[in-house]
């Protein structure tokens, strides 16, 4: 009977550390695609180009949110797309949004108002791509954008944009990403393609 027990307790530590084994490959090959698309500048041309929202502090873009803006305006004055579509509603204690703010900045680096579209709702980067994919469905716009987003943002975001039926390429911002940045975007992406990204913005 004891024998019983021990051989049984062996195939229950094998099959534990067995998933133990392919959860850990499975959290270092995401960290490493994570990584990789972070380092991948994409900026082919496209129907629109869409700034992902970032802080923005009482009316002025902040430091994060103006990198991607001015990255934006370079990639609208080489021609990559004839419409950008901007991202971001308000947060907790903001007075205006995100969407508007990059709006008044855009416009005040030469971008014709109407080649931009804003997205005032999306508070969470799936709202924001979801409501960018209706926006231009609505326009009558082809289905492929550029994301202008933070490095390490950059393969959850191509990953959302493809749940919610769009065609995206990526072209992130020079901007630093951290370690930290890294690990908490790796767990979002491991997490996401499990449960899908819509369930995964709706428990955060």
């Amino acid at each position: 009977c004891r024998s019983d027990m021990f051989f049984g307790l062996r195939w229950v530590i094998r099959i534990a550390l067995g998933l133990l084994t392919v959860l850990v490959l499975y959290i270092g090959i995401t960290f490493a695609q994570v990584w990789w698309a972070a380092r991948q500048n994409d900026s082919s041309p496209a129907s629109a180009i869409v700034v992902m929202g970032a802080a923005q502090w009482n009316g002025l873009p902040s430091p994060v949110l103006k990198d991607r803006l001015d990255h934006t305006a370079e990639l609208y004055q080489k021609g990559v797309a004839p419409v950008v579509i901007v991202a971001g509603g308000k947060q907790a204690g903001d007075k205006v949004t995100q969407g508007l703010v990059s709006f008044e900045y855009l416009r005040s680096k030469g971008i014709p108002e109407g080649a931009i579209k804003i997205d005032v709702g999306g508070t969470d980067s799936y709202e924001e791509l979801s409501s960018t994919a209706f926006i231009m469905r609505k326009a009558g716009l082809p289905d492929d954008v550029v994301i202008v987003t933070d490095p390490y943002h950059s393969f959850r975001a191509a990953g959302i944009a493809d749940e919610v039926g769009l065609t995206a390429h990526v072209s992130p911002t020079k901007g630093r990403s951290t370690f930290n940045d890294y690990v908490r975007e790796t767990g979002a992406v491991a997490l996401g393609r499990i449960i899908d990204y819509r369930r995964l913005a709706a428990w955060r």
